[in-house]
């Protein structure tokens, strides 16, 4: 090959790489309905693998929109995401715009295939609860409309709840009971919005003079929950923060079958306000996220700037609230 550099790849290298014409792979990368399901998602495969990519045909996708928008979220029988995607769904219904839902399983790697497939198919993405690290997120924001939902991404468009203060107001809550240690319970290594709940629990112990431990990572879910359990009654402390409140009600299943008592041996509080808090006994205490709101704000912000040249970046915060039940209670003398 002559030069130092390699040549980036044409349509026609594409093409002769998939056995099919030059304007079957315009198609297939421009207008997915034109061609078969297989066919698109071979060209597409190959083109991946060559590293091709044609600015003038992202272009014309991003300004003429193919009408849809894909949600990813983690788990789908999470009441979390069905409360963003409820969300989401209403606010593309009134912009006339189709919503796609995959779910990933907590996998990264689903999540970065789905993104895949997707890319040149869609107007936009958002992003519920993404495990792909920030780089990974910027980069996609550069090729398509993006907007992460319980996450910060720098650059990156983000809508969240406000998860610091939200924290201490639970915090002040418990201190206010005589609570003088909290123990939280960690959701998923990956998992932005953790990792900033227990930095604002550890700031709110330092400015309330209490105790503050970590546990975990757990899966979030209520097997996650009693997995919990199972580690804090080998070291308790009198009152708990949750994650999330799948898992903060395995915990108070765990803690009962040990012999504990919630609120009486130990408080609880979760987060999220999904139907179940309010159902199990006692009702949970959580902080209420506005998950509806994050969907369709996410939503109403791609379908205003379906152009991925004027989608601003910085996170939207949105209020969140404490909602008082009986998992909370005075500490045990």
């Amino acid at each position: 090959m002559e030069g130092s550099g390699r040549s980036e790849p044409t349509i026609n290298d594409v093409a002769r790489a998939a056995g099919v014409a030059p304007s079957t792979v315009s198609r297939a990368l421009a207008k997915p309905g034109r061609v078969s399901f297989k066919t698109a998602e071979h060209v597409r495969r190959i083109a991946d693998e060559l590293g091709y990519r044609s600015h003038r045909m992202e272009l014309s996708i991003s300004t003429r929109g193919t009408g849809v928008l894909a949600l990813i979220a983690a788990d789908i029988a999470n009441p979390v995401f069905v409360g963003m995607i409820r969300g989401a769904e209403r606010e593309a219904s009134q912009h006339g715009l189709t919503l796609v839902i995959v779910e990933t399983q907590e996998s990264q790697e689903g999540e970065q295939r789905a993104i895949n497939r997707l890319e040149a198919t869609v107007d936009g993405f958002i992003l519920a609860s993404s495990r792909l690290p920030d780089q990974t997120i910027r980069s996609l924001a550069k090729r398509k409309p993006v907007v992460v939902l319980n996450r910060a991404v720098g650059e990156v468009a983000s809508v969240v709840s406000d998860h610091v203060r939200a924290i201490k107001k639970a915090t002040e809550h418990l201190v206010e009971l005589g609570h003088t240690s909290i123990c939280y319970l960690a959701g998923p290594e990956a998992s932005y919005a953790s990792g900033v709940r227990w930095r604002g629990l550890k700031e709110a112990g330092l400015e309330l003079l209490i105790q503050v431990r970590r546990l975990g990572p757990f899966l979030p879910t209520i097997r996650g929950g009693a997995a919990a359990a199972e580690q804090w009654v080998l070291r308790p402390m009198t009152a708990v923060i949750a994650y999330n409140d799948l898992m903060a009600i395995g915990f108070m299943q765990g803690v009962t079958a040990a012999g504990r008592r919630v609120p009486a041996d130990v408080s609880v509080i979760g987060f999220d306000n999904i139907v179940d808090a309010g159902l199990v006994d006692p009702g949970l205490t959580t902080i209420a996220a506005p998950l509806v709101s994050l969907g369709s704000t996410a939503v109403a912000y791609l379908a205003s700037r379906r152009d991925r040249d004027s989608l601003a970046s910085g996170p939207v915060l949105l209020p969140a609230r404490l909602v008082l039940r009986a998992s909370t209670g005075p500490r045990a003398r």
